[in-house]
């Protein structure tokens, strides 16, 4: 068998991993960012399981002085400190590779690469064919025979291996050893090895292409001539040092033994114990089986759901941002508590004398657990299982109802006087979809609500909060998982309905419990948090108001769906057509890389067309509109991609949400996802539906009023962030400018451009608009060109001016920043907080994108709370009129209402009065209405 040992570069994996996933972090349920302990070990595994080493060791740095330092003072001088997550991973990743009984070597005095050169060299003797892994350049000079550079997959990218024939193909030079002749010359900025200045990576390869070596270089630079034989003269001593610095060292004093770099059996009981503290649930199973469990689960929740779903809320959840708990209660916990060694009383209440019992008892209580069990994630459509209540803890009660819907109303109806007790206050996890189920048994909770979800999302804005999560995390108490009791996801899934009564009142039970262990937990910290305002006076209020949207729905024309349909269909066979006749080929328009082969190499439109994660031609749309001017193709493969996406997401998908009760859809509100404080929706998203051009507007025309008696209203915030950041700034420029109800972008542009607002041009106006929206979100120069199509120096101009014009402005950015870093967090008007855990890393990076939230996140979150109090006043003055309009849709800064023809004078006056006073702002707030036969035609 051939031998093959493979060499890892710890550090320099280790940032690749970490800053792969800089945009989409991995985050623990108590706030650790996972992304190099992660990635790392998933490159490890890979490289394990595909390339089958016989023999692995991985290399470190360690933080003594090595010669380089000595020799050059300043060597690595000019390097960024590692972001504080990188350096909280690594002893956790020299756990990973001890569980995976791999060797790690490090000596002090040395750097990595010189370990692994030494090694290499002495493995290649001893007849090992050996991998230096690592996207390093610098390790091009140590290739030789059997030795090779292995760059493993990036962001998609297939692996790269590197022998002596790619390393001088790659610098166009004779011999790998010209490597460190290339490096001297041009330097390298990441280890502040200072080359020759001005000579660059080509200029390097040039002259070492005619000279043969650095010596030769700086022995004929006289001949050389020319401002360069100048530079090359002034650098003479900084090109020899920097030969120096960038030779790798192949005699330290390590030795290949090779037993002790043998591939060996992973110790399972430290890995075990790794990937639970880390969480790696999915990983974990891939490398110790599917008993690995993980006790802090990575599901998104504990099921009040019990079909599909392991979190019966049917909320989406986005990819977790970097965390700031902020907070002495979250600490990595491994629960130790479960039902079997827990004492608890679990009920089983399923008699009539047992029922009234059990409400006599709840009747009394100030506060009352409540949890569901259902058919279904789909609340709309779900039928009740059974319900349960807890009013202390260690202590539940199950009951569970009958499969006729008939009968099972009879018993809820028995529990109506519970319900709509407005002095006993409900406590659940995720509500909102409780209260949906019970509506379609004509039940209503009239009582006080303390959304445990909800506390945890303001509490910690950015962790995860599934009741299992939260359990394992604040009670150290792991609950019964949905698959003891129905099985894994997927076909064969059971149906709670089959389970034993035993067993789902144990589950159902302790749901209560732990709902309400949990309530105790948080509820303190939410004026010690200063979030209680927003809690109790936004987002529980709320919850009431969203769950009548989500039970209403909204009508959609399937017909005029359909028609669009076949009509978008056509339009997308054209452009189709029209592509393959322009490429001269047929091939699949839908897959990016035939398309991206058809572009660049058929028809060659960009020489430098840059390559994706998948190794394949870009091809998204930001490539596709910069070329779209070289060729009419580009245009037509932009329709026909926006037509099919169009076509296949709303046009094709609407009419199969339809609700099989109402034939209405009804989406789903998620109220405790996005850091801002703003909702987001799914099934369908509201949110994506495209407006900005002519033909995604066509979908709003599909939703249409319930029946002729019925017209759509639409009332939408004006220009509300831009009011926000004037108030919050306190700007006198832009406060005036609206206080006078002059058009925002002209009054910008006639500042920014210095011109007299009457000539002021479209064109201007245009990019004020651009400059005014991005200033908040830390647009760059680089950004704002790309965006406007201008010269970069163009968009620099812009911003300084805005900045001269609008100095408040200016002035707030940088001191919500000062602010954030000095307390931690920013937050909104109102209060609602988010914690910036990275504000004061001293990687520019890491700090950088904490920056731009301390600037955006009090704009759009203050935003956001002003639409939930508008929609909180606007449903309670419709319930005090008993108006038969219903508010029905929120997306971004509108409200849509489906209102009777005979109240809509009548609600148009209240529905503005209330989003214009919902927060009362030094600058007016304004709010426009309009009306139609469909939501296209109100808005």
């Amino acid at each position: 068998m051939q031998k093959k040992l493979f060499l890892l570069d710890a550090m320099a994996l280790i940032y690749r991993a970490y800053y792969a996933l800089i945009r989409n972090p991995r985050v623990t349920s108590t706030g650790r960012n996972t992304n190099a302990q992660f990635g790392f070990t998933t490159t490890l595994l890979d490289l394990i399981n595909k390339e089958k080493p016989t023999h692995m060791a991985v290399a470190f740095d360690t933080h003594a002085p090595t010669e380089r330092h000595t020799t050059f003072t300043d060597y690595k001088a000019n390097r960024e400190d590692a972001p504080e997550d990188i350096l909280d991973a690594i002893p956790d990743i020299k756990r990973i590779i001890e569980g995976f009984n791999i060797p790690v070597v490090e000596l002090d005095g040395y750097e990595a690469d010189d370990v692994i050169g030494t090694l290499a060299w002495q493995a290649s003797d001893a007849g090992y064919s050996v991998y230096m892994v690592t996207p390093d350049k610098d390790y091009g000079q140590l290739v030789r025979e059997n030795v090779y550079i292995y760059k493993p997959p990036y962001m998609g990218s297939k692996e790269e291996i590197m022998g002596p024939k790619e390393i001088c193909e790659k610098w166009q030079i004779k011999d790998v050893h010209q490597v460190i002749d290339i490096l001297g010359l041009m330097g390298d900025a990441v280890d502040n090895i200072p080359g020759i200045a001005g000579v660059g990576e080509k200029t390097a390869m040039k002259l070492l292409a005619q000279y043969g070596s650095l010596e030769n270089v700086l022995d004929n630079a006289a001949t050389i001539g020319g401002k360069m034989g100048e530079k090359i003269q002034a650098g003479r001593e900084n090109a020899i040092l920097s030969k120096e610095l960038a030779t790798i060292i192949t005699n330290v004093p390590v030795a290949f033994h090779e037993e002790n770099f043998c591939i060996r059996e992973t110790n399972k009981e430290k890995l075990t114990e790794i990937f639970t503290e880390l969480e790696f649930k999915t990983l974990g199973r891939r490398v110790l089986g599917d008993t690995f469990a993980g006790n802090t689960t990575e599901a998104p929740a504990k099921p009040k759901v019990t079909q599909t779903d392991l979190f019966g809320d049917a909320v989406a959840t986005e990819a977790p941002l970097p965390v700031e708990t902020g907070d002495p209660i979250a600490q990595i916990l491994t629960p130790d508590k479960n039902i079997h060694n827990t004492p608890h009383q679990y009920f089983l209440v399923d008699t009539p004398e047992s029922r009234a019992a059990l409400i006599t008892q709840l009747l009394t209580q100030k506060e009352i657990s409540f949890d569901t069990e259902t058919t279904g994630t789909d609340a709309n459509d779900a039928e009740i299982v059974g319900m349960s209540f807890a009013i202390v803890k260690g202590e539940g009660y199950y009951i569970p109802m009958p499969a006729s819907q008939e009968a099972a109303r009879a018993i809820l109806d028995e529990f109506r006087p519970v319900f709509e007790n407005e002095n006993i206050t409900f406590i659940g996890q995720n509500i909102k979809y409780d209260m949906i189920v019970l509506k379609w048994y004509g039940i209503n909770i009239n009582s006080p609500l303390f959304d445990t979800m909800l506390a945890h999302y303001l509490i910690e804005p950015e962790g995860r909060r599934g009741m299992d999560v939260l359990s394992a995390q604040y009670l150290q108490y792991e609950p019964v998982h949905i698959e003891a009791l129905i099985g894994k996801k997927g076909k064969g899934q059971g149906n709670m309905r089959d389970v034993e009564i035993e067993k789902i009142k144990d589950y159902a039970a302790e749901d209560a419990d732990i709902t309400l262990q949990l309530k105790e937990t948080f509820a303190p910290f939410l004026p010690e948090k200063k979030v209680d305002k927003v809690f109790y006076e936004i987002e529980t209020p709320l919850v009431k108001v969203l769950a009548d949207m989500e039970y209403e729905g909204i009508a959609i024309d399937t017909k005029a769906l359909s028609d669009y349909s076949n009509e978008l269909q056509t339009e997308i066979k054209r452009a189709e057509e029209s592509v393959y006749e322009q490429a001269g080929v047929r091939f699949n328009l839908a897959s990016p890389k035939q398309l991206g082969e058809v572009l660049f190499e058929k028809l060659q439109l960009d020489p430098k067309a840059k390559k994706t994660r998948t190794g394949q031609y870009a091809t998204g749309e930001d490539v596709l509109q910069k070329l779209s001017y070289k060729h009419k193709i580009v245009e037509d493969i932009l329709v026909f991609r926006e037509l099919s996406k169009l076509k296949s997401t709303y046009v094709d998908a609407l009419p199969l949400m339809l609700n099989k009760r109402t034939n209405r859809v009804h989406t789903s509100y998620n109220q405790a996802v996005a850091v801002t404080g703003r909702l987001s929706s799914n099934n369908p998203n509201l949110q994506n539906i495209p407006i900005r051009t002519e033909r995604g507007r066509e979908v709003r025309k599909a939703f249409v009023p319930r029946n002729e008696e019925y017209v759509l209203l639409s009332a939408d915030y004006s220009q509300i962030e831009l009011r926000i950041i004037a108030a919050i700034s306190g700007d006198v420029h832009m406060i005036e400018a609206f206080q006078q109800q002059l058009d925002i972008h002209a009054a910008t542009a006639s500042k920014v451009y210095g011109v007299p607002l009457e000539e002021v041009t479209a064109e201007m106006r245009r990019n004020a608009k651009s400059v005014n929206f991005g200033i908040i979100y830390g647009v760059s120069a680089f950004g704002l060109s790309e965006n406007l199509g201008i010269a970069r120096s163009e968009a620099k101009t812009l911003i300084d001016n805005y900045f001269t014009q609008y100095p408040s402005i200016k002035k707030y950015m940088e001191d919500q920043v000062k602010s954030a870093q000095k307390k931690g967090y920013v937050e909104t008007l109102l209060g609602r907080k988010r914690w910036l855990k990275d504000i004061n890393s001293s990687n520019a990076v890491v700090r950088g994108y904490a920056e731009r939230n301390a600037i955006n996140m009090p704009i759009q979150g203050t935003a956001a709370d002003m639409i939930k109090l508008a929609m909180i006043a606007v449903h309670k003055a419709f319930k005090q009129h008993n108006f038969r309009s219903r508010m029905i849709l929120q997306v971004h800064d509108e409200l849509v209402f489906d209102a009777h023809l005979s109240e809509v004078e009548q609600i148009k006056p209240i529905i503005t009065d209330c989003m214009r006073n919902a927060m009362p702002l030094v600058v007016p707030v304004e709010a426009e209405i309009g009306s139609g036969r469909n939501w296209l035609e109100a808005h």
